[in-house]
């Protein structure tokens, strides 16, 4: 009877331990299984985030309700940036040393029109990730003023890093945090542009690093263009996707914003 009780007390053991490398196999299938479906899910979420931005830079309109044949489907709104405050290329970042345009007189294909209806007031330049000054990007800054026959260009040089200014020469910012959309930002600096010599265009500059930007006017800017947000779902995976979609960009042999000459 004990040789009995051994034998079923083995055969117990080795069914246990042969469920539990069961069930351990079973789990792993099941986990890379869905971890591969989730993958799928997620590029085929993201390709149609990226169809849908094509799209509303065809027609520049919203679209609601896109799809496709694999139940992947995506909302695209497009939505004009102007007024006293925006973010500046859709809040991405703007890249070290390349800059980006900011419009202070209306846009017109034609040029006939264009550079009409110039602003003047206080322009508040925001940026920064961390409080941190030196990790930050200094700014520099060009406007253009006047008239189309008599244009005036000026230039500002900002930097929240104290040890960069001394060295560079940049007026130093002090930490002033603001909001601006939804996103926060760590130094800001104002410009006036005087109504003698109303604004035409500016150019707005990061050095050192990369830098997401908010502008802040104390009367409405003219239109910049369009941000276009764009989801794409596909399961139960959600991707979207931000882009902006500026003005044609004043070629730079007509636009000397450079500080330093190559």
């Amino acid at each position: 009877m004990t040789q009995k009780g051994q034998v079923l007390l083995i055969v117990v053991l080795v069914m246990v331990i042969g469920l539990t490398v069961g069930l351990s196999i079973a789990s792993k299938s099941i986990t890379s299984l869905r971890s591969s479906t989730d993958e799928a899910n997620s590029q085929k979420a993201l390709a149609a985030a990226e169809a849908g931005i094509e799209q509303a830079i065809k027609s520049n309109v919203s679209i609601a309700g896109g799809s496709f044949t694999n139940n992947t489907t995506y909302d695209t709104t497009v939505t004009k940036v102007l007024g006293t405050s925006f973010l500046l290329n859709a809040g991405n970042p703007v890249l070290a040393d390349d800059g980006i345009s900011l419009w202070l007189s209306d846009y017109s294909a034609d040029p006939n029109l264009i550079y009409q209806n110039r602003w003047s007031g206080d322009l508040t330049i925001a940026w920064g990730y961390s409080a941190d000054g030196c990790s930050n990007a200094a700014l520099e800054v060009a406007i253009i003023s006047g008239t189309k026959i008599s244009p005036i260009l000026t230039r500002y040089a900002f930097d929240p890093c104290q040890v960069r200014s001394s060295v560079n020469r940049f007026t130093f910012v002090t930490s002033s945090s603001s909001t601006i959309s939804g996103r926060n930002f760590y130094y800001q600096r104002t410009i006036n542009i005087s109504s003698s010599f109303p604004g035409l265009l500016a150019k707005i500059i990061p050095l050192y690093t990369n830098a997401s930007m908010g502008i802040t006017g104390s009367t409405p800017l003219p239109s910049q263009g369009s941000t276009i947000t764009s989801t794409g779902k596909s399961g139960g995976t959600e991707r979207k996707v931000n882009v902006f979609q500026g003005f044609p960009e004043v070629p730079s042999e007509y636009f000397p914003y450079n500080l330093f000459s190559p």
